[in-house]
């Protein structure tokens, strides 16, 4: 049986160039999003263009029980996960006491529950079948505090954390986790934050195209962490030597509306 990779997030920028690039390879892909209707067009584009199988699982992962569901509906199936795209996410933007704790309790739940939850289980599946790669993506956000995204900057951290021990736990096994931790991506992630600012980290904006080939690229050498773009790579070795303080103060400056 062929091996399968899995998508979260798949129906649109960094998680709909994958798809691509691992159709383009001729894997099969089992395609997961809320949005049915865009999964089941690029399931049927990239099948004609490829000529290979892709199914669509419809699931809103920010809910408890959803990687469950997910892992038995991949079983039930019959696929056979052999590369796993921690790749489901959204941000809010605004105020710290304007946000809703609802909704940043399901970034949360998303985030963190969720890809742990789907790490654990795909990766346990995948070290009995021989090995796998798993990607989560987290952002560049990992790397220090984010006042006006503090959740969403604060679950990454995690991510990040998570991944990298996940990866050196995992090395006998044959399975790797990847974290690809792209800076600002132009997707229908900033609509959904609600992010229209113009300031200063419109500069190091890099496509989903390039990050996801980045990630792409990174994951099959089962590298542990990558970083794409030049001014990112900066960006993450500088507010590792800065103070903590300054940092924060700088994230706030960097993110704040113009």
């Amino acid at each position: 049986m062929s091996k399968t990779a899995l998508i979260t997030g798949a129906s649109s920028g960094i998680g709909l160039e994958m798809a691509r690039l691992f159709a383009r390879d001729k894997v099969n892909l089992a395609l997961v999003a809320r949005n049915e209707a865009a999964l089941k067009s690029i399931a049927e584009e990239l099948s004609n263009m490829y000529g290979i199988q892709a199914d669509i699982i419809v699931s809103d992962l920010s809910q408890a029980n959803a990687p469950f569901e997910l892992f038995e509906e991949v079983q039930r199936r019959g696929l056979r996960v052999g590369y796993l795209i921690n790749n489901a996410g959204f941000g809010i933007y605004e105020e710290f006491l304007k946000t809703e704790l609802s909704r940043e309790l399901e970034m949360i739940q998303l985030h963190v529950a969720t890809t742990t939850a789907l790490t654990k289980l795909f990766a346990e599946d995948m070290a009995r079948s021989g090995g796998g790669r798993i990607m989560n993506v987290a952002s560049t956000a990992a790397f220090q505090p984010g006042p006006w995204m503090s959740v969403y900057y604060a679950t990454k951290a995690y991510m990040l954390s998570y991944s990298e021990a996940a990866n050196e736990a995992l090395r006998e096994t044959g399975v790797t986790v990847t974290c690809l931790c792209p800076g600002p991506t132009p997707t229908n992630f900033q609509v959904r934050a609600k992010n229209r600012k113009k300031g200063l980290l419109r500069h190091v904006k890099t496509s989903a195209e390039y990050v996801a080939r980045a990630g792409y690229a990174a994951m099959h050498s089962g590298k542990p962490l990558i970083v794409p773009g030049v001014l990112n790579k900066f960006g993450v070795f500088a507010v590792r030597i800065l103070p903590r303080r300054f940092v924060t103060r700088l994230s706030r400056l960097a993110a704040e509306k113009s």
